[in-house]
């Protein structure tokens, strides 16, 4: 892995930077806070700052800015999935190709989980715990990086059996009200991010490094959102995913790669200290923007309104800027060093509580009360996510490692 940890008067010995260390760490960090506030529903007597805020209330709770700061993250990681490919040889159709086989990943696993969500267990036959473990297990069949060392009949036919997993649950499926048949809802959290990575990635690959470029891509997309809100988008336009036309969520990831860009740009030329005050200048103007957009259409997680991404493209730049200089520049990595696999193997960690949850279930076990409330249920799910954390490091060193 390439590193920016260079002292912060010096030009980097890295010319070409392909990955840095503090995405990697702000990446786990999400990570973890996401499996975190996804299991605050099994407590009680919690501070409502750490839950959703509902549909309808202008406002945002720490769980409504967890997802836009994953968004952010995938935009950031763009620019340097896709110099890395390039210089490896790939040209613009071969990197187009990957964006499109990544995004059809993340669709087709935000389309299996969602369904889960409104599954009919008796129309279907099957508890829903037990099809979110199946639909996982062929996630992991179909997009394991399996070891050069397997043999490439098996790999296929390890493939071609989680596919036939993932056909048979679709037919099986009901689900619904009224009672329906398999159907994509709102794609879910993982396709959510497939169509915003889509969007953001391509933006990426158009651009060519060109700062100016990209950024006024994200500046429609941020007048989109707007645009969105205000319902005046033609009709026409709204055949589009509404994570791409909606304008909001693209442009969260869009930051996140204009982000990326304006840091390789400085870090290569060694401009760290003029790019730290450009951010936070940026931070500033984002949160001013959203508290002047704020009355206009909201501050709602749930409504996608531009004031949540311009706060939350803030918040995340913010963080990403201290985490530079505490790993990058500062060689603090070592810090978070036991949360590593969820910077590394994300999508594989957000699987896991899938099964932590189908064990628990299928085996009818119940934790006591007093694990479930107040002060002492955080310190319980904040362990749930550490265990997946650390669940996920095991599972990598069986070979089992999810790369799309």
């Amino acid at each position: 892995m390439l590193s920016t940890s260079v002292p912060n008067t010096a030009a980097p010995t890295h010319r070409l930077l392909t990955r840095v260390d503090s995405i990697d760490v702000l990446r786990a960090l999400t990570t973890v806070l996401m499996i975190f506030v996804n299991d605050l529903w099994s407590l009680t007597a919690i501070p409502a700052w750490l839950e959703h805020v509902p549909g309808g209330v202008d406002g945002i709770g720490l769980a409504d800015v967890v997802f836009p700061a994953f968004l952010f993250i995938v935009g950031l990681s763009a620019p340097f999935a896709i110099q890395h490919r390039r210089s490896k040889g790939d040209s613009d159709g071969q990197i187009a190709m990957h964006i499109l086989s990544r995004t059809l990943a993340l669709l087709v696993m935000g389309l299996w989980l969602v369904n889960g969500e409104y599954i009919n267990e008796a129309a279907t036959g099957m508890k829903r715990v037990v099809w979110n473990i199946l639909a996982c297990g062929a996630f992991i069949l179909i997009w394991n990086s399996y070891p050069k060392s397997v043999a490439r009949p098996l790999l296929i036919g390890l493939k071609i059996v989680g596919w036939l997993v993932l056909l048979t649950l679709a037919v099986v499926y009901r689900g619904g009200e009224p009672l329906g048949r398999f159907q994509p809802h709102w794609w879910g959290i993982l396709g959510l991010i497939g169509w915003s990575y889509l969007a953001g990635a391509l933006a990426t690959l158009i651009a060519r490094n060109r700062i100016a470029v990209l950024a006024l891509i994200w500046v429609g997309f941020c007048a989109l959102s707007m645009i969105a809100k205000a319902n005046l988008l033609p009709p026409v336009v709204r055949l589009i995913p509404d994570a791409i036309s909606g304008g909001t969520l693209a442009g969260l990831t869009l930051g996140g790669a204009l982000t990326a860009s304006v840091f390789r740009y400085c870090v290569e030329r060694g401009r760290t200290r003029l790019m730290t005050i450009g951010f936070v200048i940026a931070s500033l103007v984002l949160i001013g923007l959203s508290i002047y957009t704020r009355p206009i259409w909201g501050l709602a997680k749930l409504g996608a309104t531009p004031a949540w991404l311009f706060l939350c493209s803030a918040f995340t730049l913010l963080a990403f800027t201290a985490l530079h200089w505490l790993v990058d520049v500062g060689g603090n990595g070592h810090w978070f060093r036991v949360i590593k696999p969820a910077g590394t193997d994300t999508l594989l960690c957000y699987l896991m509580p899938y099964f932590a949850y189908a064990i628990v279930v299928l085996a009818h076990l119940h934790l006591p009360l007093a694990l479930l409330a107040g002060s002492v249920g955080l310190l319980k799910s904040l362990l749930f996510a550490l265990l997946c954390v650390w669940g996920t490091g095991r599972i990598n060193r069986l070979g089992v490692r999810l790369k799309l």
